[in-house]
């Protein structure tokens, strides 16, 4: 697998200085999430770190990476060919850089749509991206600062709002979001009932 040094040199030749930022940002953020959750810090820097290396990469060509690599395309990803650069950029992290860790894979993979039953490093990627320093928009501070007192709970308003922004802007949703919405909610309100 590739050093630090190595993914940050990709990554400058290859992603605007904006999205390199970004990056930085989100490296930054899944450290204290991690370290804050208990989740693997240095896995959680990694996936970080990286987890956009396929983001500016043309439409047409990420699809043919996916579909060269096995990954299922429904007709929601074919429309927006866009939400398939987790799974690239899962599939770059493995073929260019050596990433081998299931886990960081599976965090750059899901942390677009996110899915059902996700693990601690995929929630920590997910919300981490969500949350980094140059994201401006409303109830960004609101979001990150319940991202500090429950990840799950932080994950169903960054859930609601991507469902919001989706819906306002006539574009269609993808089930992994909502199954991973429901699944979350499910667990907290189990947790609760438990916890009475």
């Amino acid at each position: 697998m590739w050093n630090e040094e190595q993914m940050r040199n990709y990554l400058k030749e290859n992603l605007s200085q904006g999205r390199y930022n970004h990056s930085l940002g989100v490296e930054d953020a899944a450290e204290k999430l991690a370290k804050q959750y208990g989740a693997n810090i240095k896995k959680a820097k990694i996936a970080g770190l990286i987890h956009d290396c396929a983001k500016e990469i043309d439409k047409k060509e990420i699809l043919d990476i996916c579909r060269k690599n096995g990954v299922d395309i429904d007709y929601v990803l074919e429309a927006n060919p866009s939400l398939l650069h987790g799974a690239a950029g899962a599939i770059m992290a493995q073929k260019v850089m050596g990433v081998e860790d299931e886990d960081i894979l599976s965090a750059i993979k899901n942390h677009t749509i996110g899915k059902s039953d996700m693990s601690l490093l995929e929630k920590v990627i997910y919300l981490a991206d969500y949350i980094e320093t140059s994201r401006k928009f409303p109830g960004i501070e609101e979001l990150r600062n319940a991202a500090f007192r429950s990840l799950d709970e932080a994950l169903i308003l960054s859930f609601d709002k991507t469902i919001e922004v989706v819906i306002s802007r006539g574009n269609l949703i993808h089930k992994d979001t909502v199954e991973a919405r429901n699944f979350i909610i499910c667990k907290v309100a189990k947790e609760k009932d438990y916890n009475k």
